[in-house]
């Protein structure tokens, strides 16, 4: 459950920073770097959360059928 929650939480900062950089860009017309930074944080987040997955599923804490459990027969 921890883990759900913890993907949850980077997803959505990952789209915070996706917004604000959209914000900074039209604030700033073009002219500043507050949209770069807000996109490096944004691309930081994502690979952080990429890598979050892959230890995951190597040491078991995200099974093979996912964090949903198994299915039903």
């Amino acid at each position: 459950m921890l883990i759900k929650i913890v993907i949850l939480v980077m997803l959505a900062l990952i789209f915070i920073s996706l917004f604000s950089a959209l914000l900074f860009l039209y604030k700033d017309k073009g002219k500043g770097t507050r949209t770069a930074k807000s996109l490096t944080v944004r691309i930081s987040l994502s690979l952080a959360l990429f890598v979050l997955l892959m230890a995951g599923f190597y040491f078991g804490i995200i099974p093979p059928s996912g964090l949903s459990g198994p299915t039903p027969p």
